[in-house]
């Protein structure tokens, strides 16, 4: 169990009063543990991974973990709840670009030594891992393991971002809504989020269309004719698919990987 005694303040003031020393213990009974589509590292690279852990740190919904053009002290395993990532424009407009789940790395979107491109926030309460940033190397160095886990969760976001940038290049829009629910279901599946298929999970309209490119009109038409059509149900508290192949042909998607995903 985490113990209560804090960090002490340093100059990552937003983390202050959220980061909360952990022993080794909890990266040997890791509550990822429970995950159905996460692959578990071996008991003697989860005591490595205790060494690396700093700590962790608690988000309510609608905080933001840590906003765009910072740099972060910092590297994260999120261990429970979901999160979005955004990027602001100069205007004001939002371009949401992905969601994070239970298992996912959070920190290696941008140049390790430089600032962030983007801001997280979370869409739920959740915990998050924290790893010390400047030891990523030693990482790298010593945990081979580790090190290609990270670089196939990378490449595997990538291959989402690819799905997301065929969605708003090529799909129209009930087939981005029916891309973007199969992405998020399956993921709740995945990390244990979903039981039986349904996601309880707050995303908006306006949320929706900033992920798609979508105006709001267009958004509430496009999810009234899904839901007519038996394809997706999608209210504000959570999204349902009831036969995720049709969904899956009528999107053109590929079946979901096989293969669990690592986690650190």
């Amino acid at each position: 169990m985490a113990r209560d005694d804090e960090v002490p303040a340093g100059s990552d003031g937003y983390l202050q009063t959220r980061m909360v020393r952990n022993g080794g213990a909890p990266c040997l009974a890791c509550p990822l543990e429970a995950c159905p589509g996460l692959h578990q590292p071996k008991s003697e690279l989860r005591g490595w991974i205790a060494t690396f852990r700093q700590g962790e740190v608690r988000f309510a919904r609608g905080e933001q973990v840590f906003a765009q053009g910072e740099r972060l002290p910092h590297l994260f395993t999120v261990l429970s709840g979901v999160l979005m990532r955004t990027r602001l424009l100069e205007d004001g407009r939002r371009q949401i670009i992905n969601f994070m789940f239970p298992g996912d790395f959070i920190g290696l979107q941008a140049a390790l030594d430089g600032e962030m491109t983007h801001s997280v926030e979370a869409l739920t309460s959740v915990t998050l891992c924290a790893f010390a940033r400047g030891r990523f190397f030693e990482l790298a160095a010593q945990q081979p393991q580790l090190s290609f886990d990270l670089t196939w969760l990378a490449a595997h976001e990538e291959a989402a971002l690819e799905e997301h940038i065929v969605s708003l290049g090529q799909r129209n829009a009930r087939e981005r809504m029916v891309a973007l629910a199969v992405f998020l279901v399956q993921r709740g599946m995945d990390s244990g989020l979903a039981p039986g298929g349904l996601l309880s999970l707050t995303v908006t309209q306006g949320q929706i269309a900033d992920m798609l490119g979508l105006s709001l009109v267009h958004t509430n038409r496009s999810l009234q004719a899904l839901r007519r059509l038996g394809l997706v149900d999608w209210t504000l508290s959570a999204i349902r698919i009831p036969d995720m192949d049709e969904a899956r042909r009528f999107a053109g998607l590929d079946a979901p990987s096989p293969s669990p995903r690592p986690y650190i």
